[in-house]
């Protein structure tokens, strides 16, 4: 399921404003890739750009490349529908649907894209995306309960349950665990863990200890001030940007100076 996306010479404006400039990096598939740098540098930005989930403001376009093994994902006819669904996401907030129970939030993703399956089936894949998501074994015994009645930790695995249960390649997250505790934050390390043998995994983090804990590889972004384009400033084995980065300011930032 796991797929490489590469992002060229990427763009991305809101209008006739230029949010984010000239992004360019290799993403592996079965690794975590974390984003990170300060408030506003355009790592969300990028990162909803990766399903074009910035679309859904009004006036959001792109220059560049955004290629899913090969494919144009802004390619001529390109559904977006269809990307989002190869491409999943987890968002800040844990956002089970209020009114689904626990089972019916599971199959939200799949139902709504009229894929008819019988009860069995359905049995199965709710256990399936549960397990994958090391919710069931506290679940099993109530999944006719509202899922909005689940702790933030469990919810937010409730919501990762979701969103792999439409079988996507990629998994992104934008700061999964910035509503958590430090357990429930634990929690989902470890199944960020766990999800890239199966998933290209690309994560935005405030975190510099969660960045370091649970990636594979770090991309730096910075913005040179206000109503500036963010920019990628560095992009390597997450260890080398920690430990020795080549720009002063992913140093800088890492280390804690500023950000």
């Amino acid at each position: 399921m796991s797929k490489r996306i590469e992002i060229n010479d990427l763009d991305i404006y809101y209008g006739d404003f230029k949010a984010v400039e000239g992004v360019t990096v290799d993403i592996e598939p079965r690794a975590v890739t974390a984003f990170i740098g300060p408030s506003g540098c355009g790592k969300s930005t990028v990162l909803r750009s990766l399903n074009r989930m910035h679309e859904v403001i009004s006036g959001a376009w792109v220059d560049g490349e955004v290629l899913l093994d090969g494919a144009n994902l802004y390619g001529p006819g390109v559904d977006p529908v269809n990307v989002r669904r190869q491409i999943g996401m987890v968002f800040q907030r844990p956002n089970p649907f209020p009114t689904m129970t626990i089972r019916e939030n599971v199959l939200a993703g799949v139902l709504l894209n009229n894929r008819r399956m019988s009860k069995s089936d359905q049995d199965d894949l709710v256990e399936r995306s549960l397990r994958g998501a090391n919710l069931w074994n506290e679940v099993k015994d109530r999944l006719g309960v509202p899922g909005s009645g689940l702790s933030g930790g469990q919810q937010q695995r409730l919501c990762i349950a979701r969103a792999i249960a439409v079988s996507p390649d990629v998994l992104l997250m934008d700061e999964p665990c910035s509503a958590l505790d430090p357990i429930s934050t634990l929690a989902i390390e470890d199944l960020i863990e766990e999800l890239k043998t199966e998933y290209t995994i690309v994560i935005v983090t405030h975190n510099m200890q969660q960045a370091s804990r649970v990636s594979d590889k770090t991309a730096f972004f910075n913005i040179a001030g206000t109503g500036k384009p963010g920019k990628l400033i560095e992009f390597d084995e997450t260890a080398k940007i920690f430990s020795n980065p080549t720009v002063q300011a992913t140093e800088d930032y890492v280390s804690g100076r500023f950000g």
